[in-house]
């Protein structure tokens, strides 16, 4: 399903279904302020579920558009113009790209609109240290004590990164990278390290000034078959390989 889902947001960063112009959830006499003496009350509206589930579309659409290089760093994105891309009003863009700020991915132009963030090399090395520090040692607890079979229940989740890997689906890779690493993660129980893990992961997975770290399917390929060969050392309980796999596998993308 996280397949499914990261598939689907990277379609959308392509095309969003056209909405048709002027149309809106129906709006209760409340709403309006008209009196309705001797009506009975009507559930809330449901424009605002609505209009959350586009922004949540949006939103994915954005971040698959960074992923995969298609909204350049530096370089400022308006509202409308993006919602016309998409075929939507530019509130539901606005509020995802407000989100997008949130996370450090894009930053408030305004009067203009949105800039992505220009990275470096430097803070994405930062950032996959940080993560070392915070994962590893989880990972080698979890691999002291969590039993067998359930390492090979995450087995689908690694072969789902190897197949957007082979296709050289930067967008769905990335979502399949974080699907892996957060349900390992979620092993330990700890649900605020997940979300923690799970932000600084995001992060390191918005593109640097030059564009994509790992454009070339070799290098996507190579990443994916890693989540494969730790899940073997977690099973073997090899704690020595665990380690290395986990630095190496930051250190060398990030992912």
């Amino acid at each position: 399903m996280e397949q499914a889902r990261a598939h689907d947001a990277y379609r959308l960063a392509v095309r969003v279904p056209e909405q048709p112009r002027g149309s809106q959830a129906p709006v209760s006499p409340q709403v309006r302020g008209e009196h309705t003496h001797g009506q009975v009350s009507l559930p809330a509206p449901r424009k605002a579920v609505q209009r959350n589930s586009v922004r949540g579309q949006i939103l994915d659409a954005l971040r698959a558009a960074l992923v995969g290089g298609e909204l350049a760093p530096g370089e400022v994105y308006s509202a409308p113009a993006l919602g016309e891309r998409f075929g939507v009003s530019a509130t539901p863009v606005r509020e995802a790209m407000q989100q997008l700020a949130t996370e450090g991915a894009v930053e408030v132009v305004p009067n203009r609109g949105f800039r992505v963030t220009e990275r470096s090399a430097r803070e994405l090395g930062e950032l996959a240290e940080v993560r070392a520090l915070i994962e590893v040692p989880v990972m080698l607890r979890l691999a002291r004590t969590v039993p067998a079979a359930r390492w090979c229940e995450l087995r689908p989740l690694a072969e789902a990164s190897a197949v957007a890997a082979a296709g050289g689906d930067l967008a769905r890779y990335a979502e399949a990278d974080r699907a892996f690493h957060g349900a390992v993660l979620a092993l330990s129980g700890n649900q605020q390290l997940v979300q923690v893990a799970d932000d600084l992961h995001r992060r390191s997975q918005w593109p640097l000034v030059s564009g994509p770290v790992h454009g070339r399917r070799a290098d996507l390929v190579a990443d994916a078959a890693e989540h494969m060969a730790l899940l073997e050392a977690l099973v073997a309980k090899d704690l020595g390989v665990v380690q290395t796999l986990v630095r190496e596998h930051f250190a060398g993308s990030g992912g």
